[in-house]
């Protein structure tokens, strides 16, 4: 548990270093550059004071978190880091009533579910701007979508080692290392200049960013209850819906009107801030989850297992399709990255929707491998749809539709791997599991590139891969059952 005192402690130092630092702008800082003609002053004075504030910020959303105090209070706290001397006053008035401002329990799962939404966020604001963002920077067609597909390559090795070191020491260490590294790394997309330098950065982001997913969802599923599963997993799919909402749109228009290392530097900062409550919040829990998993196993391969990898590298093929065709599809009609990064939210719409309403309940009652199969199924109409319709309103309608096919998709492949495993080797199968997730958005993407076909016929492409699983879900099924086998007989 999180010491009580630490988030009103946190906004105090903080609230000091500011004040201090904001006097010695005004006062040092600036008489310098315009009395002794020395500007560097207030460019070095200013920069620690903006870093110094940017801390003090996230110190503020921590309290208001963590805490939980009348929002009135954060507004305070803000703005009297505008008035000189007004964060000694506030100090005084907190340290004389720091007994009233202890910190409150989050829910952990609502922690974890915050992670998930952080990881998804990360990849949905890559999807409508990556492609265009390389060919801006001087790649070619087929490089930008390789650039695309080479986080998710090795996004693979750092999902299956998260999976492994999740048995061994717990999600915590794992979630940590994960939130600070990627939060690191997106910042360094300030820094690009060249496709290549793009393509070693991507290739560093996807690997340390792989370590989040399988601790979380590992986690999730080790505290779900047994035949909740499906509706369990709806609410985990919400949170990936929200970011699938907000991500692509935020990406669009933010890059459209600033840059796109701003819309990746905002992200930033929000994986920081949930860094810092992630440590406190999650810290009490890791010996509980290394005690779980004392015992690690590996991963006993049957057909539920089977199944769940298939589902999902298809719904991840399908989505790497999308972010690397997407784009330039609406592009050949004349629209920006504020029209594709659209389109990608009215499916996390339709996802939500799903998810937050008793329709959530259907997935607990409907066996996950026909669930498996409608969600492929519609995915690929929707696929065929975008490479044979030439009417470009008509995407919000086929968007709709993907967005069916991921609310069915999405918790039947994570049911059939919580039914195919066991708490002791459940995080290297999510690891496994989360490998397939990414070696799927590279063969959507990069895969897709080598093809050499035009636009539509790569959308064509990626709808027959699809009904292709759907028919060997099917022949899984039924094997399963014994129906083919006694058929063949």
């Amino acid at each position: 548990m999180i010491n009580n005192t630490f988030p009103i402690r946190f906004v105090r130092l903080f609230g000091l270093l500011d004040g201090i630092s904001l006097l010695v702008l005004l006062l040092i800082a600036m008489p310098l550059k315009y009395w002794a003609n020395i500007p560097l002053a207030v460019t070095v004075f200013g920069s620690v004071h903006g870093f110094i504030f940017s801390i003090y910020a996230i110190a503020i959303v921590v309290a208001q978190l963590f805490i939980r105090w009348k929002f009135y209070w954060s507004i305070l706290a803000t703005v009297v880091a505008f008035v000189p001397f007004g964060n000694f006053v506030l100090d005084r008035y907190l340290k004389r009533r720091e007994e009233d401002f202890l910190a409150k329990p989050i829910p952990i799962l609502w922690v974890v579910y915050s992670i998930i939404f952080f990881t998804f966020i990360d990849l949905f604001t890559q999807l409508p701007v990556m492609s265009t963002y390389a060919k801006s920077l001087g790649a070619t067609v087929t490089v930008a979508g390789f650039i695309v597909g080479i986080y998710s390559l090795s996004n693979t090795g750092g999902n299956i080692l998260a999976g492994i070191l999740t048995d061994k020491l717990g999600a915590f260490k794992v979630l940590i290392a994960g939130l600070i590294g990627t939060s690191a790394l997106l910042i360094c997309y300030n820094f690009v200049q060249s496709p290549t330098a793009l393509i070693v950065l991507r290739f560093v982001h996807g690997f340390i960013g792989g370590l989040i997913v399988p601790a979380a969802f590992t986690f999730v599923a080790n505290q779900g209850k047994k035949n909740k599963e499906g509706s369990q997993n709806a609410v985990t799919g919400a949170f990936v819906g929200i970011a699938a909402i907000i991500g692509p749109a935020f990406s669009g228009i933010v890059a459209a009107r600033t840059s796109v290392p701003t819309v990746f530097i905002s992200v930033a900062i929000f994986g920081f801030l949930l860094a810092i409550i992630t440590l406190f919040s999650l810290r009490s829990r890791k010996l509980d989850m290394q005690k779980q998993n004392k015992q690690s196993l590996p991963v006993q391969w049957n057909k539920q297992l089977v199944a769940s990898f298939i589902g999902a590298f298809l719904l991840m093929c399908s989505q790497g399709a999308l972010a690397y065709l997407l784009p330039l599809r609406v592009a050949e009609f004349g629209y920006d990255s504020r029209f594709s990064g659209t389109l990608l939210s009215v499916f996390g719409l339709v996802v939500v929707f799903i998810f937050v309403m008793r329709t959530k309940q259907l997935f607990d009652k409907l066996a996950p491998q026909y669930s498996l199969m409608i969600g492929l199924s519609l995915l690929a109409i929707s696929q065929l749809l975008l490479g044979l319709v030439d009417y470009v309103p008509f995407y919000y309608g086929v968007m709709a539709i993907y967005g069916v096919g991921f609310a069915f998709l999405f918790p039947s492949i994570n049911v059939l791997l919580v039914r195919g495993t066991t708490i002791e080797n459940r995080g290297k199968a999510y690891g496994l599991f989360y490998a397939f997730f990414s070696l799927g958005t590279v063969a959507g993407s990069s895969g897709l590139a080598l093809l050499g076909l035009e636009l539509e016929g790569l959308f064509v492409a990626i709808s027959g891969l699809l009904l292709c699983g759907v028919l060997l879900i099917l022949v899984l099924r039924l094997v399963a059952t014994g129906q083919l086998s006694s058929s063949n007989s």
